[in-house]
């Protein structure tokens, strides 16, 4: 299982962007997906998450209602769309997949990483 992300780059604040997840070598449909960033000199936390088959997903409280998730299991992608961005969104952001049935925000859940992509947010 490898995990691609893309779509970060340097934003001005009150922004969007939608970052990509894309799995390869095997079928995203296998797996739940959680997206999680690390700040400068911060811990890695999760952000959101999303279920198997798309029905469930889990938005950290510090994010809502800014951040959405989705997938598209036939482009085996996952998304993360980003609004109304904040200075304090600076981060690396990561995908990570587990085969169960849905996601959590607890990084020590997730079996397989994404290499990350870096959001800078800044004026």
């Amino acid at each position: 299982v490898q995990l691609q992300a893309s779509g970060g780059g340097l934003v001005l604040p009150g922004g969007s962007l939608r970052l990509s997840c894309v799995m390869s070598g095997s079928s995203l449909e296998d797996f739940s997906i959680g997206w999680f960033r690390r700040a400068p000199g911060k811990w890695r936390e999760g952000v959101a998450a999303i279920s198997r088959e798309g029905s469930i997903s889990n938005i950290a409280t510090f994010v809502q209602p800014r951040f959405t998730i989705s997938r598209d299991n036939v482009k085996n992608t996952v998304y993360l769309q980003i609004t109304n961005l904040e200075d304090e969104d600076t981060a690396v952001y990561y995908c990570a997949a587990v085969s169960t049935n849905w996601g959590t925000l607890w990084e020590s859940d997730y079996d397989y990483w994404g290499q990350g992509t870096q959001v800078t947010v800044s004026s």
